[in-house]
């Protein structure tokens, strides 16, 4: 068994929820997730609910070994697809529980000009200013779809070089699935996103707005990088490079 204790109010909120969802969603899966087995109470000082699950086998994929990298990607795919065919009526809408994953790009529009402002010289601020304004005009036509929220490395799990099982579900909801697009700049690339991209049944204004998730929490993260942690900043500079090529390389092929 694992145990999963929140570190923090905010994420106190998701117990309930993956407790009640994670066996509605897991049936209809290709890959296993959490499964609730019991929920704590706060006590001996922890000030919040926790929860205990059955154990899954299986290292992270930032650190576990994939044997190939496109097989991976297709098999995320794969997996996000299958989660978006779920019935997501009755399912928790975009709130504080997640983080307001589901939503409109725009709810960060605040704190995305902050980062724009607080990033010239560092990066090109005006190519990230088009993304992001892009996909503020990308408006998601609504009907809502299971998603993730989440689904980075860190939340991938690897085993026989393959990926294995799906866990962390606390950002997951019901809403608009672009926020499970960011995963195709911050760890795939070249082939590998090509065919994480060609799995996933998404058309290009989803895109637009998942480059837009995945340019303002690069940045958010670039920003606290610069002041804390300069090593740190490098990789972040990279995620947000291939962000802003992958916005101009779409707006070249939609010009052809």
């Amino acid at each position: 068994m694992s145990v999963r204790l929140p570190s923090g109010e905010a994420y106190a909120r998701q117990v309930d929820k993956e407790h009640r969802w994670l066996p509605v969603l897991a049936p209809s899966l290709p890959l296993p997730i959490p499964q609730p087995l019991a929920k704590g109470v706060p006590g001996c000082g922890f000030p919040w609910p926790w929860s205990v699950y059955r154990w899954i086998d299986g290292e992270t994929a930032e650190v576990g070994p994939i044997d190939s990298l496109t097989r991976f990607a297709t098999d995320l795919a794969g997996f996000l697809t299958a989660l978006y065919q779920v019935d997501a009526a009755g399912g928790p809408p975009p709130g504080e529980h997640n983080f307001l994953r589901g939503g409109p790009p725009a709810v960060y529009d605040g704190e995305t000009k902050e980062a724009l402002a607080a990033l010239r010289g560092h990066i090109d601020t005006e190519l990230a200013g088009q993304v992001w304004q892009a996909a503020l005009d990308a408006t998601w036509p609504g009907g809502t779809v299971w998603f993730h929220g989440d689904a980075q490395p860190g939340n991938l799990l690897v085993r026989d070089g393959r990926l294995s099982a799906v866990i962390d579900f606390g950002t997951s909801g019901v809403g608009d699935p672009a926020c499970d697009t960011t995963i195709a700049w911050t760890f795939l690339s070249g082939e590998s996103r090509r065919a994480f991209q060609a799995g996933l049944p998404f058309d290009a204004v989803t895109w637009t707005r998942g480059r837009g998730w995945a340019i303002w929490k690069a940045m958010k993260v670039l920003v606290s990088a610069l002041q804390a942690d300069p090593g740190d900043a490098a990789s972040t500079t990279n995620v947000i490079a291939a962000i802003l090529a992958d916005h101009q390389e779409a707006a070249r092929l939609s010009r052809a």
